[in-house]
């Protein structure tokens, strides 16, 4: 099946948590290694074993120490300076950003095993407790891996998501496009399409689709509709039929509200006024009062990214927000 057929329908597969990529370059490979192996102490970087993938991880910062699931290259590129005077950053790979084994059957991508993956490093790194931080789909990721294990967390952030990623949801997403965006928005879209449309997406090897059709949507991203997004994407790609399995499925069918009923952990909910991805904020109204200890920021200047759209805003919310919930 041909992406391009896939990204039609944007949201029911790609469009969210995907937002980052799986295996890196050579180079990226070779620039971990040779950290791993000098410039830097070992601690800073390697990789964890988890069944037939290896799930790189980069420790950056100091402070309390915060698990930043998804992938071990991009992330790094969308989280401030700042924030690592005060966290102790790890960012690491989930199965789909880690180089691919080959084919394997998709209970290699259950939920349950994604979740284990991440305490699998936490205790491999010596971590203790941690907070827990996911972007998009990735965010999930962190509610639940936080409702599984809760003795380890002291706090969840989660950033840029919906409560599932349903035929509800993508009716509301594509609602909220058609009804609040500017004609000018739409119109710079429909420039990106005509200049790399749906064929030379296509085009390009299996691996990079995804990052070729991201930069294009921009305008559903960013604050910036003419933001160009290529060097966050330098080197990332993703294995496709894990994002298609658990945001295709998993995400789609998922009930967070299950076990909120006894789950006392502070959750930080950072949302993008601009972010045509997630749908409006108003998505979360029906779940937010379910949540024992939530706090919900909608960043006004923001896409699907806004710790690197409104840095110095968020790290100070997010920052003063842990003070508040030590």
């Amino acid at each position: 099946m041909k992406l391009a057929n896939e990204g039609r329908q944007m949201p029911t597969l790609l469009l969210f948590g995907a937002l980052l990529a799986v295996s890196l370059h050579q180079r990226d490979s070779q620039i971990f290694a040779q950290e791993a192996a000098g410039t830097q102490a070992r601690s800073d970087t390697g990789t964890i074993a988890a069944g037939k993938f290896q799930l790189r991880y980069r420790i950056e910062g100091t402070g309390t120490p915060a698990i930043v699931i998804g992938s071990a290259v991009y992330y790094p590129r969308v989280f401030s300076q700042n924030l690592r005077q005060h966290l102790r950053l790890v960012f690491l790979d989930h199965r789909g950003f880690a180089a691919s084994p080959g084919p394997v059957d998709t209970s290699e991508f259950a939920l349950d095993t994604i979740l284990d993956d991440i305490e699998r490093a936490r205790k491999e790194l010596g971590l203790g407790r941690i907070a827990i931080i996911g972007q998009s789909g990735h965010a999930l990721m962190a509610l639940e891996y936080a409702k599984k294990y809760p003795a380890n967390v002291s706090h969840v952030i989660m950033i840029a998501n919906s409560p599932n990623y349903s035929p509800a949801f993508l009716e509301a997403n594509n609602r909220y496009w058609e009804e609040s965006v500017s004609p000018e928005r739409k119109a710079i879209l429909q420039e990106n399409r005509q200049r790399v449309p749906d064929e030379k997406v296509d085009s390009v090897p299996p691996d990079d689709q995804f990052a070729k059709w991201y930069i294009r949507e921009g305008p559903r991203f960013w604050y910036d509709p003419r933001f160009d997004a290529s060097p966050l994407w330098e080197g990332v790609r993703f294995n496709r039929d894990m994002f298609h399995y658990v945001w295709g499925h998993v995400f789609r069918d998922i009930d967070i509200t299950q076990g909120l009923d006894t789950f006392d952990r502070p959750v930080f909910l950072a949302l993008g006024r601009y972010d045509f991805a997630c749908g409006p904020p108003s998505v979360w109204d029906p779940i937010r009062p379910k949540f024992r200890d939530l706090t919900v920021r909608v960043f006004e200047r923001s896409g699907h990214t806004p710790p690197y759209e409104e840095p110095e805003l968020f790290d100070a919310e997010l920052l003063r927000w842990m003070k508040d919930h030590p």
